[in-house]
Formats: C-alpha cells, structure tokens, sequence
C-alpha cells in the first residue's frame, strides 16, 4: 500500500489570507500555457499573433472559472442551487467542473473569435494543447487537498488519505487524472499539432481523448455523495457527461478530415 505524502493543503498564508495549492496550481497553469502561447504564436500558421495572446488568455480565464463553477452547480448540484441562489457566488466552499469549464472555454473563444475575426476552430486548435497543463496541475491540487480520492482497493496502489472518515485504502484517482488527462494527453496533442492540421483536428482529438481518459478513470474515482451512481446503477455522473463529448469530438475530426480531403482534391 502507498503513503500519502503529508502535504499541507495552505501553501501559504499572507496575514489572515491562506493561498490553497488548488488555486495556486490554477495560476501556475495560466502561466505555462501563456509562455507555451507566446512560443506557438510564432508558427506561420498561428490563427493568432504575439501580442494577441494575452488578450486570449484572460479570455479563457475567465471562461474557465466561471464555467468550471456555473458548471458545477448545473451539473452535480442544482437542488442546492435552487435552495440557495447565492451559493452560486460562495467559490471559496469549492466546487469547479470539467465539463463546465469547456463550455465556458468554447464561449470565450467564440467571443473572442468575434473579435478579431478568425477562425473558431483554428482558435480552438490552437488553445487545445495547452488545457492539459492546467488539467494535470489541477488534478496536483486535488490530490493534496485530499479531493476527489478513488474507489477502496485492496492493490498495491491503495492509499489511505487522512481526511477520509471511513479511513479505507483508495485508488489515488487525482494522480491517475494528472497523468492521462494531463502528461499524456499534453503529449498526444503536442506531437499532433507539430504541423498543420485541417481545422477542428486538433480541437476534436482533445476533446475525444479527454473524454476516452475520464471515462476510464472514473471506474476507480468515488461518486459524489450526493449522487451516486446515475445511469444502469454503474455508469457516474462524469461518465455521462464524457458520451457527448466524445461525440462531439469525434465528429467534429470527421468533418474536418472529409472536409481537407476535399480540399485537396479540388486542388
């Protein structure tokens, strides 16, 4: 059985103010996918400059976290919501979703698509390859705040976290995240944006991938409480929001290959 490394969730503490490693890892990854941005923006074939980045970035600031929370409580928690309206704006309870966080991303880039009238999928593709750096890091920051701990487990891998009432080895499910939704799927998507791709290509791969990733992961990642099990009394809440996902991604990969192919035959 492995250890958890006793790590101090408060990184720091300025007066009464605590810095959480979960929110430091938020900022930590706004910063490397910036520079890994600014590196990419060089490309000849960037739907984005230089000095657009930055702009692009605090756009997808904000969409994650006010999709990662609107998300949340649409998706796992809407019964609290409707108790409690501003609960919705009580971020420091805690409480971010995925899912949510990529619709907001996907608005964010809409809008600001608008702005300087590109491309939506060329903008997305470009954005792709950096999201597992901040998804990776995320996971990080669960882990230490003891969140989202997995299924009990009699392998070598269970792990007893001290804040667990019921003081079980569980699967240690955030790490198991931060490998496949993080360093694989940064590297997938690295080595597949080395080059031009049809539009949509790369946005849709990581939107398949994440979802393939998440699905899998969540046989041994607990179900909220207040949830359980939704669908054939096995299938999570996570994993039902990953079908559509990995739809849609699909989908969108098909379209953008049927329409490079055509492309370059009417060439």
């Amino acid at each position: 059985m492995l250890t958890y490394p006793a790590i101090d969730p408060v990184a720091f503490s300025l007066g009464p103010f605590q810095v959480h490693w979960y929110g430091l890892m938020y900022l930590i990854g706004f910063l490397a996918a910036w520079r890994l941005a600014l590196k990419r923006s060089e490309r000849p074939w960037s739907p984005v400059r230089r000095k657009q980045v930055e702009d692009l970035v605090v756009y997808c600031a904000f969409g994650v976290i006010l999709g990662g929370r609107f998300g949340y409580v649409i998706f796992y928690n809407p019964e609290k919501w409707l108790s409690d309206p501003l609960w919705l704006f009580r971020v420091w309870e805690g409480g971010m979703a995925f899912h949510g966080g990529l619709i907001g991303v996907l608005i964010a880039l809409w809008l600001y698509t608008r702005h300087i009238q590109g491309s939506f999928l060329a903008l997305g593709d470009f954005v792709a390859p950096m999201v597992p750096i901040g998804l990776g890091l995320g996971r990080l920051g669960n882990f230490i705040g003891q969140e989202l701990w997995g299924r009990p487990t009699d392998s070598f891998l269970g792990m007893v976290f001290p804040n667990d009432p019921l003081q079980l080895p569980r699967h240690p499910s955030q790490l198991y995240e931060a490998l496949l939704e993080g360093l694989v799927l940064f590297l997938v998507l690295m080595w597949f944006s080395r080059k031009p791709r049809s539009a949509g290509m790369v946005g849709g791969l990581f939107v398949s991938l994440y979802a393939v990733f998440r699905f899998v992961v969540e046989f041994v990642r607990s179900p909220d409480n207040h949830i359980g099990f939704d669908l054939f009394d096995w299938m999570t809440r996570g994993q039902l929001l990953c079908l559509p996902m990995f739809a849609l991604g699909g989908t969108v990969m098909l379209w953008a290959w049927w329409r490079g192919r055509a492309t370059s035959t009417a060439v």
